[in-house]
Order: C-alpha cells, then structure tokens, then sequence
C-alpha cells in the first residue's frame, strides 16, 4: 500500500515568516499539534509542534511576533509518496520522529503520516491476520 494513497491529508501549513503568534492560533483553531512549514513552492521546509512553541514562548522568552523558521527544529526528514508502510515505519523509528510529510516526485506536500497512524494501521493489520489464521475447534461428545 503506497503511502499517497493512504494518507493524503488536509496537512495545516504556514510559511517560514508566520509568527509565533499564527502558528499557536492556527494549532487550536484546527486541532493539531504540529504544522508543518512549506516555502512558496509548497515544499516543506520543517515541522513546528505545540512543544516547540510552548518552550519558545515560555523558556525562551520569544517574541510571540517572532517568525516560525527561527523555532523550527534541526533537518526535515521527508518520504515519497510511492514509499510503502514498511518503509515509512522504519523512517519513523530509524529517525526517531513523530511526524513524517509525504511528498510528491517534485517534493510538494502531499500528505503527511505520524506514529500513531501506523501504530494504528498496523495493529489493524495484525488483527486482520489473526483473524484469518485462528480456526474454530469443534468438540464432539463420546
């Protein structure tokens, strides 16, 4: 299962001059914890999360005006959208981050796929599979 056509999401983005400010609204306004940062081609540059905004604001003292690309955490790790699940796990895992964009062949933002979306995936998967592999028994009476 390719990776484009499972999970092709509504992705929240802003752009690396957004603020703070924005980021935090947009975040409650539609329910996520992480944005994901696209330049004006809509390639994604970085992924801001609520944790990162919390500690600029609160530990670091920044200006909510501050533009977001001076929040935005070290290299962005991205995957095609022809990638399969098995794949995308071991990015997930391998890279050790939450958040995965899925891009197309020109690196546009596509979708994007998290931990518990493959968590969740997957276990469904493994259910499916025992399902088919466990057998009624029947007992008879002597």
């Amino acid at each position: 299962m390719k990776l484009g056509e499972q999970f092709k999401k509504d992705v929240v983005t802003v752009l690396p001059d957004a603020t703070i400010r924005r980021v935090a609204f947009s975040m409650r306004d539609r329910g996520v914890g992480a944005i994901v940062v696209v330049n004006e081609k809509g390639k994604p540059v970085g992924i801001v999360t609520d944790r990162d905004v919390a500690l600029a604001l609160a530990v670091d003292e920044k200006d909510p005006d501050t533009p977001v690309r001076e929040i935005m955490p070290g290299e962005l790790i991205t995957i095609g959208e022809n990638e399969g699940i098995f794949n995308a796990t071991q990015y997930i895992f391998g890279y050790q981050v939450r958040r995965l964009p899925i891009v197309d062949s020109d690196g546009k933002l596509v979708g994007i796929v998290t931990m518990d979306d493959l968590l969740s995936l997957l276990t469904r998967e493994l259910h499916n599979l025992t399902e088919g592999a466990v057998q009624p028994v029947l007992v008879t009476a002597e």
